[in-house]
């Protein structure tokens, strides 16, 4: 009886746990390769990531009544890296948010690893960007690879001091 018992309640934690997870982006969802993960001004963050630059002036009006405003700009991952955990901090979810990919406009999103099909020294780009609910802010985000993290702030229309 206690092995059932323990089984379901590994079954109700595995639950829980996939409850918790973050939308996955594919493959599918790459849109195109760089060589380099510093195109475009890009910065490479954890020696995977391709994140865009420090400041970033266009921010402008979106179809998205909650998210009035929007600013395009990709990210990219090194080929045969790990998965990437993007987290927009707890303070900040209700002014800003995010979308890779084939991800919905989310606060937390992952993007599978593509080591299968891409060579390392190919950047995976997915297009996407910030969704805000101000015209500008200086906006923290969490890049998760493996066991190492780094937050990482865009200003939006407006310098990060």
């Amino acid at each position: 009886m206690a092995l059932f018992a323990l089984a379901g309640a590994m079954t109700l934690a595995a639950m829980a746990a996939s409850a918790n997870a973050p939308p996955t982006v594919s493959c599918t969802g790459i849109v195109g390769r760089d060589r380099s993960g510093h195109a475009g001004g890009n910065r490479v963050v954890l020696g995977a990531v391709s994140v865009p630059p420090a400041y970033l002036p266009q921010v402008g009006p979106s179809r998205n009544k909650a998210w009035p405003f929007f600013t395009k700009r990709g990210l990219g991952v090194r080929g045969g890296s790990p998965a990437v955990v993007v987290t927009v901090p707890k303070a900040w979810r209700r002014r800003v948010a995010i979308t890779w990919g084939d991800s919905a406009i989310v606060s937390r999103l992952r993007i599978a690893s593509c080591a299968a099909f891409i060579p390392p020294k190919v950047w995976n780009g997915y297009a996407g960007g910030f969704y805000l609910r101000s015209r500008s802010a200086c906006v923290p985000l969490t890049f998760r690879v493996g066991r190492r993290a780094k937050t990482v702030h865009f200003g939006l229309r407006k310098r990060c001091a």
